[in-house]
């Protein structure tokens, strides 16, 4: 099931909401969906600040379970500047605070609590699927 909605920092509930009723009906652990609900959060924010060079575009969001693997795949595709987050560097969390550069902690986050994280450009479009057990 897909949703396509613009990228708007507001939307973030709406978009939550649309993949939590299915998770939920997937019978998702609520450990599991606060994890992919935090997910999106940084992904989708990530869109809204970046991806249209401050002007308004859409992103689409579907959701697949994964029976074989107990899983679920949710993939958010925008049109905006092409962006890699995985091509960057793990900020180094062993550092205090006031050493570490600015950013790319959510992106992290995200990767140490999805089983997987994959990005592609693909046909003038951003893609990014994270696959998490459910």
């Amino acid at each position: 099931m897909d949703l396509t909605i613009e990228a708007k920092v507001e939307n973030i509930e709406p978009l939550t909401d649309f993949v939590n009723s299915q998770l939920e009906a997937m019978g998702c652990s609520l450990r599991a969906q606060s994890q992919i609900d935090i997910a999106l959060d940084e992904l989708f924010s990530n869109i809204c600040h970046y991806a249209y060079g401050g002007k308004t575009g859409h992103a689409t969001v579907s959701v697949e379970e994964l029976p074989e693997e107990n899983a679920v795949q949710i993939t958010i595709k925008d049109y905006g500047i092409p962006f890699d987050p995985l091509a960057h560097d793990d900020p180094d969390v062993s550092l205090g605070i006031h050493e570490r550069s600015i950013g790319g902690l959510g992106i992290f986050l995200v990767k140490k609590t999805m089983n997987d994280l994959r990005y592609e450009y693909r046909d003038g479009c951003n893609v990014i699927t994270v696959v998490k057990t459910l």
